[in-house]
């Protein structure tokens, strides 16, 4: 069992258009709507290949009703932990050349007890986990520190985890030493602060994270 924790998940509508025009009104190609969250995503891909996971995710207003519902057919469990504002809605206009224009919500503002439901809710989701993992940005509200909080709950559990972040929650989740983080060449420069355009620079800077 693979668990993932998604702090500020999406509703992803992606709309397809000959040229984008600022300040045009444009009639649409073809459109379509996705669950969407780095974790939602991981979760969706191992339901897809047969393998058991669970996704904890925040969900408030239409938009979390919405997204529940757009997992429910890909045959992922789902623990909603319910939260006062609206789950985040990001579009994506993409032209026939592959070039993509997306507008990202900020996400819900999370109170410090909506905060602590959601932690207490993957920490008993990921009871019987092999690995829980911990992706994505945070929703406004949410401690730079939350992934760190997480893993510091799980305690003695079994589980692994997986970090997959940037910026500050990533560093502060270090300080919890979670099993694996998943930088990519920009977090890892950002993380360390060191030039990453080698793959020995690549060593230096994991060596160092």
């Amino acid at each position: 069992m693979i668990v993932t924790l998604t702090p500020n998940p999406s509703v992803d509508r992606t709309i397809e258009v000959e040229v984008l025009h600022r300040g045009a009104v444009l009639r649409a190609r073809s459109s379509r709507v996705d669950p969407g969250g780095k974790g939602v995503n991981v979760s969706r891909a191992l339901a897809a290949n047969g393998r058991k996971t669970r996704a904890v995710l925040p969900g408030g207003g239409w938009e979390g009703e919405q997204l529940a519902a757009l997992l429910a057919p890909a045959d992922v469990p789902v623990v909603v932990v319910p939260v006062a504002e609206p789950v985040r809605a990001n579009v994506s206009v993409v032209e026939p050349d592959g070039t993509v224009t997306k507008l990202n919500e900020l996400g819900p503002r999370l109170s410090p007890e909506e905060v602590e439901a959601l932690t207490a809710a993957t920490v008993a989701a990921a009871a019987d986990a092999e690995w829980l993992a911990c992706t994505g940005s945070l929703p406004p509200g949410a401690p730079i520190d939350f992934y760190a909080s997480v893993v510091e709950r799980l305690g003695t559990a079994s589980v692994k985890v997986a970090v997959d972040s940037s910026g500050a929650p990533l560093v502060a989740a270090l300080e919890a030493g979670p099993d694996l983080v998943k930088p990519n060449r920009e977090e890892l420069a950002e993380a360390t602060g060191l030039p990453v355009a080698t793959l020995g620079d690549v060593v230096a800077a994991a060596e160092q994270l």
